[in-house]
């Protein structure tokens, strides 16, 4: 599977051959759902807490007696029908953190890399540097080679000037080669990776 290279001005300067065991298998729809599900639940605060009639305060006295006023027997005026009441199971504090295995988020990566490609939305670049961080020069560098709504930026290693001009472009993310996950992949339209973040992912997955 042959890929174009560009270079930051959009100018073909080769062609590289992506990894079939990366970039070429079927895609699993049902692993990248799992996974994506378990991102998203991995990402859950869990602070959710609402009071329960235990916990609400007052409502120690019987509202009226037992018997005798015609109306509903009430023993509470914390109980959960009551305005100001506690509320019925009320929500608290959680993990909703859950891992899955290594191999089915191996696969999950797999398929939404070999979909990308399928699609042909993989943008490959010589090299992704910038000398000073400048939003318009990266956005002039995503315009030239023609990346339009939502893209993922992928480079070898940590730079921080290519963080800092590519944050405050709407819909533009930047990551780093080994801290790519599913998830940015799928929400993703288009991935642009340089050379030696594409060598660094089919090392680590081919």
């Amino acid at each position: 599977m042959l890929t174009k290279v560009y270079n930051m001005s959009g100018e073909q300067v080769g062609e590289i051959e992506l990894s079939e065991a990366v970039f070429g298998i079927t895609p699993n729809e049902s692993v990248v759902h799992d996974v994506v599900k378990n991102h998203l639940a991995n990402k859950r605060q869990g602070t959710q807490s609402a009071l329960t009639r235990a916990e609400v305060s007052g409502g120690g006295r019987k509202p009226w007696r037992q018997k005798g006023t015609g109306r509903a027997r009430q023993g509470s005026t914390r109980a959960p029908q009551w305005t100001h009441g506690g509320i019925v199971f009320a929500p608290k504090p959680r993990d909703y953190s859950y891992t899955l295995n290594k191999k089915v988020r191996r696969l999950a990566l797999k398929s939404a890399l070999s979909d990308k490609a399928a699609q042909q939305n993989i943008v490959v670049i010589d090299a992704i540097q910038v000398d000073a961080p400048k939003t318009r020069e990266f956005a002039a560098f995503l315009k030239a080679v023609n990346v339009t709504g939502k893209a993922l930026v992928v480079t070898a290693e940590a730079d921080t000037n290519v963080v800092k001009s590519g944050r405050n472009i709407p819909g533009c993310q930047v990551t780093f080669a080994n801290l790519i996950n599913v998830y940015d992949i799928v929400n993703a339209k288009q991935l642009v990776l340089d050379k030696a973040a594409l060598a660094k992912i089919e090392e680590v997955f081919a």
